[in-house]
């Protein structure tokens, strides 16, 4: 599953209750998490390593393994986490910045022995959050430095799964991660259900095959929680579960199987936990673990 510290603390739950309860209990297999820049490096040249540190070893004893994202374009909003120390450079030397950043986490985190993968960049190619629009010459820098440095562990890249073709993502990849998300929010229109089939996805699995023949491909993102016009845990739960309740995720959970790519990372866990804890709904929670070890 994916897991992000911070926004575990922007709904204002104990992020390391959150987190052991995710080994303990949930039993994630995998944990794909970002590394932000603004928590780890807040000030140039100042790092703040021990939360993910911890994180790392908790895991480790558990035999949990972890594909950690690293870059400025890394999951959950604004998309981009850049510190804001980095705005007095200029872009060539922000870019420097960033890539020295990436080194300092690889070379850190490289000798880890739960260490799954390393996913440079989150949807690079697609044009969404606030960001920068994607250099692929930037991107191809990222993704040499962490194989010059860590030649022993996979390069996952993704990319959306609705708006995307994916080639441009997946022949950068050694694994290539698609996002899967079924009912979202958009302006004006209000929420929207993909008209797609599993099929869909089957066909750009095809065309990525065809020309990286044995790519593994999985899902990086399956929907597990709202798709809200704001933070998800300041709007009603009626608003909540126009987009995601207990039956859009059992759907989605069949709806993925359907696709039937190896891998599935559910995205979510915060909400689950955050239904949970403050609002006694414990049902998404136990679905989930329910899915998760079978």
């Amino acid at each position: 599953m994916n897991f992000s510290k911070k926004f575990a603390e922007n709904m204002s739950l104990d992020w390391k209750k959150l987190y052991l309860a995710i080994l303990d209990d949930l039993k994630a297999e995998t944990i794909r998490m970002p590394l932000y820049w603004t928590e780890i490096e807040p000030y140039e040249g100042e790092y703040r390593f021990e939360d993910y540190d911890w994180m790392i070893e908790e895991a480790a004893k558990k035999s949990t393994r972890m594909i950690l994202v690293v870059g400025r374009k890394v999951p959950r909003w604004p998309e981009c986490h850049i510190p804001d120390w980095v705005a007095q450079y200029e872009e060539t030397e922000q870019w420097e910045k960033m890539l020295y950043f990436i080194g300092q986490l690889v070379k850190r985190y490289r000798n880890i022995n739960n260490l799954y993968a390393w996913q440079v960049e989150n949807e690079p190619f697609l044009s969404f959050g606030i960001c920068p629009d994607c250099d692929a010459d930037l991107l191809d820098k990222e993704i040499a430095l962490a194989r010059q440095l860590d030649p022993y562990h996979p390069i996952m890249v993704t990319d959306s799964g609705e708006l995307s073709i994916w080639l441009r993502a997946a022949e950068r990849a050694d694994i290539f991660g698609s996002t899967l998300y079924r009912i979202v929010y958009k302006k004006p229109f209000g929420y929207i259900k993909y008209p797609l089939d599993p099929k869909f996805f089957w066909a750009k699995a095809n065309l990525v095959n065809i020309l990286n023949p044995g790519k593994p491909i999985i899902i990086s993102e399956l929907q597990a929680e709202p798709w809200a016009p704001g933070q998800i845990h300041l709007m009603s739960l009626d608003e909540q579960s126009k987009s995601m309740d207990l039956e859009k995720f059992h759907e989605n959970i069949g709806y993925a199987k359907k696709v039937g790519f190896p891998e599935v990372y559910l995205w979510g866990v915060e909400w689950w936990y955050w239904l949970k804890e403050k609002h006694g709904k414990a049902e998404i929670w136990e679905a989930a673990k329910n899915v998760i070890q079978k």
